[in-house]
């Protein structure tokens, strides 16, 4: 059976015979209205209230049950239905306001939103059309006066004043805002780095977006009015009758998007926000912040004085709809305004989907009745929660209204997989951001008790699922902007001046201030909690600071008495420890085995204390060294009565070790026998102390040669190795040969070869194959640590002399000759040689040097 159509509806006019009076309450924020509309309705025996937000809605139901019961109120949204059977009182979004339903009292407020593009034809459908029976109570803005007056002929309008003062005060940094200020951008990144800042600055805030579900808005709400932070970073979604304890209000931004374009705030929209600045009688400020551009002062006066253009226009949407066919109700949409003063909607989210999904032929065919017209108009009327793009959301309704009319209801298995993948509490904020505003589209759906299999199942299902999520995105914006350690500290330290702080420095180095653990001692200096993020690290700093005051004189004496033990010279790095803590380093000097040292900056440290600690870990460096490489100094001791030797030993101790050999004059066989008592020998070409090639030896050598150098040490082949390949080591070539020779490795080819096993290679090589040329001996590969392939060609690399084999021939048959050692003088070119006639003649000393200074000591003995 068709529906019959609904005549057009038309402007009501107050007469003398209406038993029901029309009253507006006009004003700007703070005047008290939505309170006297509550208590207007409670005072009836029903009624029904409009809010613009659920979030508003449901704060006022939670108002009127403590008053009267939770069995007398119902809520009423799109995503949640609340309603006892003896239920009186409804509090109620706009659009899910039972305009159908008799009751005593009608109110809606923010009634200006008639003005709004995207939902002012909802708002203008109530103020024309809905009444209470006994009173009808409308609240809002001045600037809508004009046209109450023009559309509703007799209507009551009162006007409020503010209950407090608004007052300017311009331009103020984001460091520098005072504590209970609400910073308003208008776009989630905006906020999201807005509070990132305020985070580092000042410890935390809160954070409120329209996105956000009522429980987590409340939860964050929460967390400012108990005063656990003292600022609040929002959208303007506090624009809207959260009444909250606001002193300022700063502005990070002048524009928004609207849903269609981005556009420069009006007068009354910057007024509708900072109003919310001042509650009561307490006068409230407001300014700008970040990159806003300054106010202007047409503006400020708007502001501070209450006064805006009157509303020229509200937007209209016919109401009266014709199910018959989907041609009728979409012109039944698209009917022209009844009224001067009203304007057409611009197409909202429910025509957009209405009108594409006329198109669709499976659309089409399944809507052959007005029922069914009805139901695809009712399903387009979905909100578009998820705002993932106009066509996700009309396949959307799409898959709704064709399983509606198919099955009859959507059964539990198909709800059911849409979600599963929304009830995963893990991500960050943007993905339970995301899932939330997935919830809420099937809350609504699951509150159409007509739609759903199981309605009650499915309702608790999603508002359980919608309270999880709330709950743990509130946990995690709690922890990304708020640190409640970092929020007291920086309540304390602005008041540090009146009152000290109270600070200690346990034994094990940790830090805390007024009970809260805010770092670590590091040495002498302070390191921020790991824990913390890296923006809290400069309120961490200025805390710190304050408990070091008096901790660091008392460090510095417990280490100045601290024993050897506890000190510790990382030989990799050449860093300098105390109790493992890094407190210097080794710098480099004009003498190899006496480096300098460098005491770690810190903060704390004042010029006296950083010297007393460099000359005790100068003295520790020096301890050291000599007991790392105490037989060389042990030796340069026990001949330092006998100036030649005390000269070579002044040399080698100059090289750490290990130098080229001397002139033959100053290194005679009777000197190096001397030297070689005590631990000093000579080879075929180096003058070198064993000892020092151990391996500890061997590393911290290393590391005063980097040092001295100006290279980052590196690390040197394993402990015991007596040879490595050259190209194991990540170091340049020529950084190689320079570094490696003077550290006690000798290039034999492919691999290096440490020094006392090659001189020992050469010199008994040498000694073997003095007269003729001899096989190689067993065991030699294995003594360098080389291979039999690569065995030739490391000898030639340490200039021992070969005799290869020649290639056998395709007719020669047998084993290869050996590989021989030939003779030193063999070897040698012809050139080169010298006749041995007579005694050999000595050779000239240097002109100078220290060699120099030697020869004549030498001439003397």
């Amino acid at each position: 059976m068709d529906t019959p159509r609904r005549p057009a509806p038309r402007v009501r006019a107050l007469t003398a015979d209406d038993e029901t009076p029309v009253r507006a309450i006009l004003g700007p924020t703070n005047t008290g209205k939505t309170h006297l509309a509550l208590e207007r309705m409670l005072a009836h025996h029903s009624g029904i209230m409009g809010f613009p937000l659920r979030l508003l809605a449901r704060e006022n139901y939670d108002r009127m049950v403590k008053l009267k019961g939770v069995r007398a109120v119902a809520l009423i949204t799109g995503e949640e239905k609340i309603i006892p059977p003896g239920a009186r009182w409804f509090s109620c979004t706009v659009e899910a306001m039972p305009v159908d339903r008799k009751v005593d009292f009608v109110a809606v407020d923010e009634i200006q939103l008639c003005a709004d593009p995207e939902r002012g034809h909802i708002f203008t459908d109530r103020l024309l059309n809905a009444r209470g029976e006994s009173e009808t109570l409308f609240l809002g803005a001045e600037t809508i006066a004009p046209l109450l007056r023009t559309l509703i002929p007799g209507v009551e309008i009162e006007t409020r004043p503010r209950l407090s003062n608004l007052e300017h005060t311009g331009y103020t940094r984001l460091s520098r805002l005072p504590p209970r200020t609400a910073i308003v951008a208008f776009s989630a990144g905006d906020v999201y780095a807005i509070a990132e800042l305020i985070r580092r600055r000042r410890g935390g805030c809160a954070v409120v977006m329209g996105q956000l579900s009522p429980r987590t808005r409340n939860a964050q709400v929460a967390l400012y009015q108990n005063r656990e932070v003292d600022y609040l970073v929002a959208t303007d979604a506090i624009g809207m009758g959260l009444n909250m304890d606001i002193h300022h209000v700063a502005f990070a931004g002048m524009s928004k998007f609207d849903g269609s374009r981005r556009r420069i705030l009006t007068p009354a929209e910057v007024a509708q926000i900072a109003g919310r600045a001042g509650r009561g009688t307490q006068d409230g400020t407001f300014g700008t912040t970040g990159d806003c551009t300054p106010f202007t002062e047409n503006l400020v006066d708007a502001v501070e004085n209450h006064q805006f253009e009157p509303l020229h226009h509200l937007y209209w949407r016919n109401s009266a709809l014709d199910y018959t066919t989907l041609q009728t109700l979409h012109a039944s949409l698209c009917r022209k305004t009844p009224a001067p003063g009203l304007w057409g909607a611009d197409p909202s989210s429910d025509l957009l989907a209405l009108s594409a999904l006329m198109r669709d032929p499976t659309i089409q065919s399944l809507c052959k009745s007005p029922e069914h017209t009805r139901l695809l108009w009712e399903v387009c009327q979905i909100p578009d929660f998820r705002k993932l793009g106009e066509d996700s959301h009309i396949r959307q309704c799409a898959q709704i209204f064709v399983t509606l009319v198919r099955k009859n209801q959507l059964p539990s298995s198909w709800l059911e997989t849409r979600l599963v993948n929304l009830e995963r509490t893990e991500g960050d904020i943007d993905s339970l951001m995301q899932r939330l505003m997935g919830i809420r589209l099937w809350a609504y759906v699951a509150n159409r008790a007509d739609w759903v299999e199981n309605p009650e199942l499915w309702r608790s299902r999603t508002r359980t699922v919608e309270d999880a999520l709330s709950d743990i995105l509130h946990e995690r914006l709690a922890a990304r902007f708020v640190d409640k350690r970092a929020t007291s500290l920086a309540r304390r330290l602005e008041e540090a001046d009146t009152r000290p702080l109270l600070s200690a420095i346990t034994r094990t180095g940790e830090v805390s201030v007024e009970g809260h653990p805010v770092g670590q001692m590091q040495g002498f200096a302070f390191l921020p909690d790991p824990e913390a993020a890296r923006s809290d690290q400069p309120l961490l700093l200025r805390a710190a600071r304050r408990a070091a005051r008096s901790e660091i004189p008392r460090r510095v004496t417990q280490f100045l008495h601290a024993p050897d033990d506890t000190l510790r010279l990382d030989i990799a790095t050449g860093v300098l420890l105390w109790q493992d803590d890094p407190i210097g380093r080794l710098q480099k000097t004009d003498e190899l085995l006496k480096p300098a040292v460098h005491v770690t900056t810190a903060e704390f440290l004042d010029a006296a204390h950083r010297e007393r600690i460099r000359l005790k870990l100068t003295d520790f460096v020096t301890r050291t060294i000599q007991h790392g490489l105490a037989p060389l100094f042990k030796a340069a001791d026990a001949v330092a009565s006998v100036p030649v030797l005390r000269g070579l030993m002044h040399g080698l101790l100059e090289h750490a070790g290990v130098m080229p050999l001397p002139p033959r004059e100053f290194l005679t066989p009777r000197n190096a026998a001397a030297l070689r008592k005590h631990g000093v020998l000579s080879g075929p070409t180096a003058l070198f102390c064993p000892a020092v090639l151990r391996p500890q030896a061997m590393a911290l050598r290393a590391l005063l040669l980097a040092v001295q150098g100006g290279y980052t040490p590196f690390t040197l082949p394993r402990a015991g190795a007596v040879s490595f390949k050259a190209d194991s080591l990540s170091l340049p070539a020529e950084e190689a040969h320079s570094a490696l020779p003077r550290i006690g490795w000798i290039p034999a080819g492919p691999l290096w070869v440490r020094l006392d096993i090659a001189e020992e290679i050469k010199r008994s090589l040498h000694h073997l194959a003095e007269k003729r040329p001899v096989p190689l001996p067993t065991g030699l590969a294995n003594r360098l640590g080389a291979t039999s392939a690569i065995l030739p060609d490391v000898l030639m690399g340490l200039s021992i002399p070969l005799q290869l084999p020649a290639l056998l021939g395709k007719k020669q048959y047998g084993p290869p000759a050996p590989i021989l050692i030939k003779p030193a003088k063999q070897a040698m070119p012809h050139k080169h040689r010298t006749k041995q006639r007579g005694r050999q003649r000595p050779i000239p000393p240097p002109a100078s040097g220290a060699f120099a200074a030697l020869a004549v000591l030498q001439k003397r003995l």
